[in-house]
């Protein structure tokens, strides 16, 4: 049997609940309506003390209380860049969207639109993970290119744009040589004519050259072990790639082409 006190009515109990819940609850604070450059200020204080969420919350303020003023447009800015130093990203690049959906011709706006490349720019994980991040930085990033060539933001956004390249082509690699050590030569192949192609100016180009002489020797296609091999010396004739590939045609008895200017032309145009 239950202990006496557990034999309350069912109904008994809801009511005691219900009358508990509201004796312990605090009253909600009562809505005080205060000027948009008063609450504005103190926002702009706390961005300045490093508290980012309570900066966030008002800037979100001078908007729900003065919706149509001139602050409420530059609190949309500055609570997006709150969320951003507070590395709430998502919630910066949400904020950003509507800002620059709702004001797109506000002189701010090519800030806005670096401002979410950022956010997608410091998202980017390592290599080895999935690279959407990066892509979405790369295509954010190129926005503020296309968008405003000659502002500082663009100059700043292309040389993240070459390091976003450098990190896609890195994973084009990894899996390149993956499908290599697995002996999976086509595939790999696939791999690094893709960085050759797509990322010409990043760092991953003479080890996909050289990959690419690895590949063709492993399947026998000499010809195009040669190519590749010559447009890497061409191009990279004191990387330690053409070295390596170098050695790779001699142990294959396969004499390296010359060094002809016309011929590297061709050779590197059949590349693709």
């Amino acid at each position: 049997m239950l202990p006496r006190f557990h034999r309350l009515p069912f109904a008994a109990l809801l009511l005691a609940s219900a009358l508990a819940g509201c004796s312990s609850t605090p009253e909600a604070p009562a809505y005080v309506e205060r000027p948009a450059e008063q609450i504005y200020k103190e926002a702009d204080a706390a961005m300045k003390d490093g508290r980012y969420r309570v900066a966030a919350q008002l800037f979100d303020e001078v908007e729900r209380q003065h919706p149509y003023s001139e602050w409420a447009t530059k609190a949309q800015l500055m609570a997006a860049y709150a969320h951003y130093e507070d590395l709430k990203y998502d919630d910066a690049i949400l904020a950003l969207d509507r800002f620059i959906q709702l004001h797109p011709g506000n002189p701010d706006v090519a800030y806005a639109y670096y401002l979410r490349g950022l956010s997608y720019y410091e998202q980017i994980t390592d290599v080895r993970r999935d690279q959407r991040m990066t892509r979405l930085a790369t295509d954010a990033l190129g926005e503020v290119v296309r968008r405003f060539p000659e502002t500082e933001y663009a100059r700043d956004a292309k040389l993240k744009i070459d390091l976003t390249y450098d990190h896609l082509a890195g994973k084009e690699m990894e899996v390149g040589r993956f499908y290599l050590n697995q002996g999976q030569h086509t595939a790999a192949i696939n791999r690094f004519r893709t960085v050759i192609e797509n990322f010409q100016t990043t760092s991953h180009v003479p080890e996909a050259l050289h990959r690419l002489v690895e590949c063709y020797l492993a399947l026998g296609v000499t010809d195009e072990a040669r190519t590749a091999a010559a447009v890497l010396g061409h191009n990279f004739p004191g990387s330690e790639w053409y070295t390596d590939s170098y050695a790779l045609l001699v142990d294959a008895n396969v004499r390296p082409q010359r060094n002809e200017r016309s011929w590297i032309s061709r050779a590197w145009s059949s590349l693709f």
